[in-house]
């Protein structure tokens, strides 16, 4: 598979703090690819030179192809990159409906107010995405009253609408039971294989049922790439996270990946539930 984003010598620089060290990645082609690692390695910095958040010291960003090291978060969504964020950042007086439908309407450039026009294709879409998420019975729903997992839903029907060729998702699960990442987990995983994703994750469940490939951060560099296997039982990462090698002590909680029909069980189960407040 060749690579649709691709990280070379990739640095940021806080004065004499280098928070990213010479970071070379690559992420291919409808992979789920997770970033990890421990506290102050790097993970939330690297995340936001991807998106465009922030600027590069040094290095070059490419996606599909393309040399995005200097453009902007808006540029780099025209070119394909759309994301999660570990904070809400939806219309809370706005229905589910609406909010899925002004991403749409903004990503082909016919959005002119803050509340959406109705329009018959984008209607036709919106539905769609909702129905993708477990959120076709909310639709009519202020964002305000959904529970916090709704929202989790919501945010990726929001970043699907845009039709994304990567999606980055910053901690998805965060503030999620173990229960609620599961069935979160499963709906990422039923997502097209044109879509590349990319997640930030400090839930090591999650990220060993989602990831296909693993990239562990350590000090603002790249500790190790691989499979989720090979992650599991490397020393180096068990020492950079624990300062110990017992394999147990850290993964001995992972769950494998969820079997059978993804989003069917989604569906069935309805919209996700919050523990934390809406």
């Amino acid at each position: 598979m060749s690579a649709l984003l691709e990280l070379r010598r990739v640095g940021r620089s806080f004065g004499a703090l280098k928070a990213v060290d010479g970071v070379d990645l690559d992420v291919s082609s409808g992979v789920r690819h997770a970033l990890i690692g421990p506290n102050g390695a790097g993970k939330s910095t690297l995340f936001r030179l991807i998106s465009g958040e922030m600027p590069v010291t040094t290095g070059t960003v490419t996606l599909t192809g393309n040399d995005v090291t200097k453009m902007s978060q808006v540029r780099r969504a025209r070119r394909g990159l759309a994301q999660t964020m570990q904070h809400s950042s939806l219309f809370l007086t706005q229905t589910a409906g609406q909010n899925v439908a002004l991403a749409a309407q903004r990503h082909r450039g016919t959005a002119t107010w803050l509340l959406p026009r109705r329009q018959p294709n984008v209607d036709a879409r919106v539905g769609e995405l909702l129905d993708s998420v477990g959120l076709s019975e909310r639709a009519d729903v202020v964002v305000s009253a959904l529970s916090h997992g709704e929202r989790r839903q919501l945010e990726i029907a929001v970043a699907l609408a845009c039709e994304p060729s990567l999606l980055l998702m910053d901690e998805p699960a965060a503030g999620m039971s173990p229960a609620e990442s599961g069935r979160l987990t499963e709906l990422v995983l039923a997502l097209p294989r044109e879509i590349t994703v990319v997640i930030v994750e400090h839930d090591l469940d999650v990220v060993f049922a989602l990831a296909e490939r693993v990239t562990v951060l350590h000090l603002g560099q790249v500790l190790l790439t691989g499979t989720p296997d090979e992650v599991r039982g490397s020393a180096a990462v068990q020492e950079a996270y624990l300062g110990s090698s017992n394999r147990g002590e850290l993964f001995e909680s992972t769950s494998a990946p969820p079997q059978g029909p993804l989003v069917p069980n989604l569906l069935a189960q309805g919209p996700l539930e919050s523990t934390g407040g809406g």
